[in-house]
């Protein structure tokens, strides 16, 4: 699985107990390596300024500067949390992102990245975003990854459970969702947001 480089993997403010599942999202991925950061690297997601004090004050921040701090415990290889604390069309917002830290300028990228997306005149989402937030508000009992009885070539992709009226609830691969079977899994008042074309 491939993720693209920069991403937010969820719309809306992640609470406490959300912003803690998210910070492994991809738990349950088959054949678990120490390799795996291109998973993580470049997910972003917005949390709460008590969140945001929470996470500073928990452990001792690798670095601080400006408005970011990165954690001192590394995701996976040089991978790590870097919390930011920015100002968009005045409002002062708080977000979590992953970044690689041997990539030089990475959580800057990130932080322009972020101000980029939230400062868009109109509330939108890709098709991408809608597929992450999908994954990421689903619970792990009901999203996993295409195993055994799937063709070789999907073996490894997310799959989440969807309920069709017909045949009942079957997995589903997450990137071959329909418009009509995304809609479906969004919360209500993402359902109607407009598309955006990604950046």
């Amino acid at each position: 699985m491939t993720l693209s480089p920069i991403r937010k993997v969820y719309q809306g403010i992640a609470d406490r107990r959300q912003m803690f599942r998210m910070f492994d999202r991809h738990a349950q991925r088959p054949n678990r390596s120490p390799d795996d950061g291109a998973l993580y690297c470049g997910e972003w997601f917005e949390i709460g300024q008590a969140e945001h004090d929470y996470m500073f004050e928990i452990l001792p921040p690798l670095w601080m500067r400006g408005d970011m701090f990165a954690l001192c415990e590394f995701r996976t290889r040089s991978i790590t949390s870097v919390f930011s604390a920015l100002t968009i069309d005045g409002h002062p917002r708080t977000f979590h992102g992953y970044c690689d830290l041997s990539a030089k300028g990475s959580p800057d990228r990130m932080r322009a990245a972020i101000i980029e997306r939230e400062s868009r005149p109109a509330q939108a989402m890709t098709r991408e975003e809608r597929l992450e937030h999908i994954w990421s508000s689903t619970h792990d009992d009901y999203r996993g990854y295409a195993g055994e009885r799937w063709a070789e070539h999907l073996r490894g992709s997310r799959t989440v459970l969807f309920y069709d009226g017909r045949q009942g609830s079957v997995l589903k691969l997450l990137d071959r969702l329909t418009e009509a079977e995304i809609a479906v899994k969004l919360p209500l008042h993402l359902r109607d947001l407009p598309d955006v074309i990604a950046a």
